[in-house]
């Protein structure tokens, strides 16, 4: 029997707004509850974390994802198409929820979805433990990037 290729053509849909407006301090990889036209339109690309969030409660125990927009599946019928931006829960294991509440009861916390991507053929998703960024350390951050993209092209110049 032949060896299936770990590799796939799923694609990976990253946030890259967060890292931009949030600092992430840590990450953590969670499973999301898909009805079957959200994974295929996942597995198109037709998906949107630039709104998303993540709310972890302690009463009951809960994590879930909000303001996510997949895209209605073009070839599913009227009667199994999802809602594109509904609220999605999220898995993960008891402690992993109450610590990820407990983060985000500090004021200026908060849970960014970072990255959607598939692991064996199941949705996961990676949430960023995040504290926003003042519009100087934004600044700053584009000025350290800058800067040593200007100290790799002067190296390759050298050379």
């Amino acid at each position: 029997m032949a060896k299936k290729s770990s590799k796939t053509n799923a694609p990976v849909i990253e946030n890259r707004r967060a890292r931009h407006d949030y600092s992430i301090q840590e990450t953590i990889e969670v499973g999301i509850v898909l009805v079957g036209s959200e994974v295929k339109s996942i597995r198109d690309g037709q998906a949107s974390l630039a709104e998303g969030w993540v709310r972890a409660s302690d009463h009951p125990i809960k994590l879930s994802l909000h303001g996510v927009h997949i895209a209605e599946y073009p070839n599913a019928s009227v009667n199994h198409q999802h809602d594109p931006v509904r609220t999605r829960v999220l898995l993960a294991h008891k402690r992993e929820i109450r610590k990820l509440a407990k983060y985000t009861h500090s004021p200026g916390r908060t849970l960014v979805p970072l990255k959607l991507f598939f692991v064996k053929g199941r949705a996961k998703l990676l949430v960023g433990f995040a504290t926003g960024k003042q519009r100087s350390d934004k600044r700053q951050d584009l000025a350290k990037r800058t800067a040593t993209r200007e100290m790799e092209r002067a190296m390759k110049r050298r050379m």
